[in-house]
């Protein structure tokens, strides 16, 4: 069904000022679609350009052919001939498109929501011709009257889901580029990134916005750079942290990676974005700016040294899923300049600041819990995961694995696994030790040394289960330990004896 219909037989309210294609003749306004029809044809540019570049050249076009018939016999390639025949069908569709502009301009609020309503649903999925024979070679009069309300009114939220999808219908037709550019240059992209930051607007809305940047984004390199250039990687990063929609953090997802493929000049900006995204405290962003990093890390080829803290500090989060992906995340980074600074800081996670780990073995007995100083719950959530990120950059590689090993790993291992107050902390450090234990000998050696053969042989028996069956002295132990392996893993005859003095039970 068109959604061009006949106007309404009721009272319309006037209108001051002029409205595009309103206030013109149908016979004149036939001409005018014509002439626009008729000069995207390849063997008429030459003949337009520069004369017919917007409507009002045309309406002069038109009147000149009103006063005048004779001169349309002047146009070559029988164009004369075509625009004297406009056809009483054509004069009827023009006719019902006047109509449904001024029925538009007159109309109420609701009434215009009604009418979007049934555009909408006319109209979904049509391509860019097929809109034009929609509106009878107007749909751009239909489009500015769109951008126009959008404009006006997308502060106070009127219906503001309904024009964005009416848009939408418009700017992902196909072959519907024109559409676009026309949209564009009436501030479209700066309209829909301030929509992002009103508080008073409901997310639904904010949803619809984000799908039409990734249009936008998705036309072309361009069109990615004016949505950068216009502060948009920050205004959709901070909408991302904000959001309480999974669903609609989804869509900027999209539309951040959207951003960071093909995009050069500010794939760079992108990448920072996406870092800052970490510090944020919803875990769904987190997990998705995770994701993000990911890729466009490939893409801009060397990482900032910001992303160390930042990537360590997402450890601290309880979501295991969060976690996962910091940990495939830091996975990706061992191939980066960050690797050593990054091994360090995992390393020196297991052993908070402030903690105190060197109680004496007396002082453990008259009061376990004077082992060391309580610790946040997030602290202790961070220390078992960078244990469980260890072990798994060890078992990934043998390299990785020595070089932690000069950082003190091993030292660092034993302390966690002494953690009495988080068992997670303990179950996932004991599991990265036995790792070790079992692939360097000198790592054996060390800890045999440190633990005493009846606490090393508990801990070789069920490393994952150590936690659950040692005393207040073996805890002690672990806690106090001086462990260190330095020197080269392949001449332990050469290194220096161990500072370390443990039980010898």
């Amino acid at each position: 069904m068109s959604m061009v219909q006949e106007p309404a037989n009721h009272p319309q309210k006037t209108t001051t000022g002029p409205v595009i294609g309103s206030s013109i003749h149908p016979g004149k306004l036939a001409r005018i679609l014509r002439l626009r029809k008729f000069a995207t044809l390849k063997c008429f540019i030459p003949i337009w350009e520069g004369d017919c570049s917007c409507e009002d050249d045309l309406v002069v076009q038109a009147e000149d052919l009103d006063s005048n018939p004779s001169s349309a016999t002047d146009l070559p390639c029988g164009l004369g001939t075509v625009l004297s025949m406009t056809s009483t069908k054509e004069q009827a569709a023009i006719s019902r498109l006047m109509g449904f502009l001024q029925e538009w301009d007159n109309a109420s609020k609701a009434a215009r929501s009604h009418m979007l309503d049934n555009f909408i649903k006319a109209n979904q999925g049509k391509t860019g011709p097929e809109l034009e024979l929609e509106f009878s070679q107007g749909a751009s009069l239909f489009l500015a009257r769109l951008t126009s309300w959008l404009r006006l009114t997308y502060m106070y939220g009127i219906y503001l889901d309904r024009q964005l999808k009416s848009i939408g219908i418009f700017l992902s037709a196909a072959s519907s580029h024109r559409y676009l550019i026309e949209f564009l240059e009436v501030g479209g992209v700066l309209t829909l990134l301030e929509i992002l930051g009103l508080n008073q607007l409901k997310e639904e809305d904010k949803r619809e916005s984000i799908k039409l940047l990734q249009l936008v984004a998705n036309t072309g390199r361009k069109y990615k750079e004016l949505i950068c250039e216009s502060y948009g990687v920050r205004s959709i990063a901070e909408f991302l942290a904000n959001s309480k929609s999974e669903e609609t953090q989804e869509q900027v997802q999209i539309l951040l990676d959207t951003l960071g493929h093909g995009n050069p000049k500010y794939q760079n900006q992108v990448y920072k974005g996406l870092i800052a995204l970490l510090s944020c405290t919803s875990p769904k962003a987190q997990q998705l700016s995770l994701q993000t990093l990911r890729t466009v890390q490939a893409i801009v080829g060397s990482a900032h040294p910001s992303i160390i803290d930042a990537v360590l500090g997402v450890l601290r989060s309880m979501h295991l899923e969060v976690q996962y992906e910091a940990i495939q995340l830091i996975k990706d980074l061992m191939a980066y300049e960050v690797r050593p600074a990054l091994l360090k800081g995992l390393v020196e996670l297991l052993k908070p600041p402030g903690k105190e780990t060197a109680k004496v073995p007396g002082k453990a007995l008259e009061d376990p819990a004077a082992l060391h100083l309580p610790e946040p719950l997030s602290v202790y959530v961070q220390q078992a995961a960078a244990a469980k990120t260890i072990g798994i950059l060890a078992q990934e590689s043998t390299k990785l694995a020595e070089e932690m090993i000069q950082l003190r790993v091993v030292h660092g291992l034993m302390c966690a696994m002494g953690n009495q107050d988080h068992t997670t902390c303990q179950r996932q450090a004991s599991i990265s030790l036995e790792y070790f234990v079992r692939t360097f000998p000198i790592v054996e050696e060390h800890v045999r040394k440190a633990t005493g053969e009846r606490l090393f042989q508990l801990f070789m028996t069920d490393a994952k289960a150590l936690y659950m069956n040692m005393d207040a002295v073996q805890v002690d132990i672990l806690a106090s330990n001086k462990v260190n392996i330095p020197g080269s893993l392949a001449s332990p005859e050469g290194m220096p004896p161990m500072e370390e003095e443990g039980s010898t039970e």
